[in-house]
């Protein structure tokens, strides 16, 4: 392997370890579509602005070592001491290029840096950068400057400062309230242009500037049948809900989780802004928004999607309606006996054993699959004495969660992709495509919550790629120093 392909394959590995190391959650509705300009340059050694002034020779030898073009620094972003204007650098250019054009081009392991390729810059993206290396570590100055650039006329910073919002958490964008402009952020919701993915944010920035004056305008949008004025539905009831309050549910519960007509996708984008109010929203009391996800249990082919979150809040309440559902599952819901026996399994009351008993004589195999699938989710508990609900009245409260470790989640793990289950079901998103082609981080249809997975799930979700990411760069320093011994 030739040295240039290496090295761009080290700054390849080094990226990928930057991205598997950063926390998975951020803005509750939003899907980053790729590495922020601020992440670049913190996992990179030098970085400079530099003026391309020889493009590589055109060769059609087959084998023959790529060439390099030639950049001639004009200011260094990072790494002031192994670099200076003026000073030229060689590296990989696939592009055709202008000479006399402005790039950005980063590298590591300096002195002997390698280089990454160089991305074309604007005037206008040569000042943003030099501003964006100088911010400061708070993420509240953060936002206020990247807010400036939400849908600029240069479209790369657009994106940038998107990706920089649908990372912040949504406590983050709570904190710049004083700084959103809220015509520019009602004008944007409006575009019908503006992609599904950014309107998400602006409906979450607008939950958050809103008022009642706005709630005509939305309630408009959720009973359109225009797709175009429903999309980022989950963002937009959630928004509507923040500044409706629990006098919205019931115009959401009727026309998305009571309502057997509604689209599979219109209906989980109501739970999951129905879980956004239950963990971070602060707006709604927990035990009215259960009492909302009730609906969906009178829908047997969906019911499994709030199982596991009525297990979360503790309303036992449902117990024997669930129990109902697992007796009575054919083969459109089967799916539904899994997560009605670890609903048992987490359940404290007596009377849950004697479900648990009977679900096993009715079917031993879907038991079976909850205890293979989900072994942290321990036999129900002795139930507490004395201990009042805080969500539902008469139900246990116990602030022992551990039980509800082996309950399936219908969450995501990135950003921007959707549940297994709902992609094994093939259902149409909410954009008109199918739930699989979702999986693309910067897919309009994301549908997400913020739910934080057990310890063992992120270590997973995050030692995989770091393992992988590692394991890359080792290979290719090894076959670099081959190389290099072989001259």
């Amino acid at each position: 392997m030739n040295r240039p392909i290496a090295s761009m394959l080290l700054v390849v590995g080094g990226l990928w370890l930057a991205v598997a190391a950063r926390p998975l959650w951020g803005c509750p509705f939003c899907s980053a579509t790729s590495q922020t300009f601020s992440e670049e340059l913190a996992t990179m050694d030098v970085a400079v602005i530099a003026k391309l002034v020889k493009l590589p020779p055109v060769s059609d030898k087959v084998g023959e070592e790529l060439q390099k073009a030639t950049f001639e620094v004009v200011e260094v972003l990072k790494g002031q001491a192994h670099l200076r204007p003026k000073q030229k650098i060689e590296t990989l250019y696939f592009g055709d290029g202008t000479v006399g054009r402005s790039f950005l081009v980063m590298g590591i392991s300096p002195p002997d840096v390698m280089w990454s390729t160089p991305l074309p810059l604007t005037d206008r993206a040569i000042a943003y950068l030099k501003q964006v290396i100088r911010l400061p570590k708070d993420n509240t100055q953060r936002l206020v400057f990247f807010q400036k650039y939400l849908e600029d006329e240069d479209e790369m910073l657009a994106r940038d400062a998107y990706d920089e919002f649908a990372r912040a958490p949504y406590a983050e964008v709570k904190a710049i309230k004083s700084h959103i402009d809220h015509d520019r952020i009602v004008g944007w919701i409006k575009n019908p242009d503006i992609p599904a993915s950014r309107r998400r944010l602006y409906l979450v920035m607008l939950g958050i500037v809103g008022s009642d004056k706005d709630l005509p305008m939305l309630e408009e949008m959720l009973q359109s049948s225009d797709r175009k004025a429903k999309s980022g539905l989950d963002a937009l009831i959630a928004c509507y809900l923040t500044l409706k309050g629990e006098a919205g549910l019931p115009l959401i519960e009727r026309l998305f989780l009571a309502n057997p007509q509604a689209d599979y996708a219109d209906t989980y984008a109501a739970i999951m802004a129905l879980r956004f109010h239950a963990t971070e929203g602060g707006v709604i009391e927990v035990k009215r928004l259960v009492k909302a996800l009730h609906y969906m249990l009178d829908r047997p082919e969906l019911a499994d999607l709030v199982i596991s979150d009525l297990a979360k809040w503790e309303d036992w309440s449902v117990m024997d309606r669930l129990f109902e559902l697992y007796k009575t599952a054919n083969e459109k819901n089967s799916w539904v006996r899994v997560p009605v026996v670890n609903y048992l399994r987490a359940c404290p009351l007596p009377r849950a054993k004697e479900l648990l008993q009977e679900c096993e004589r009715i079917d031993p195999a879907a038991v079976k699959r909850a205890n293979t699938f989900f072994p942290g989710a321990p036999a129900a508990p002795t139930p507490a004495p004395n201990k009042a609900s805080h969500l539902l009245p008469g139900l246990p409260a116990s602030g022992d969660t551990s039980r509800l470790a082996g309950l399936p989640r219908e969450r995501v793990p990135i950003r921007g992709q959707l549940a297994e289950a709902e992609i094994a079901r093939g259902s149409p998103s909410e954009d008109g495509d199918s739930l699989a082609a979702a999986i693309n981080p910067g897919a309009d249809s994301a549908l997400a919550v913020r739910m934080s997975p057990p310890p063992a799930n992120r270590w997973l979700v995050l030692g995989v790629p770091c393992a992988g990411g590692l394991l890359l760069l080792v290979a290719q320093w090894s076959l670099l120093c081959r190389h290099d011994a072989g001259r």
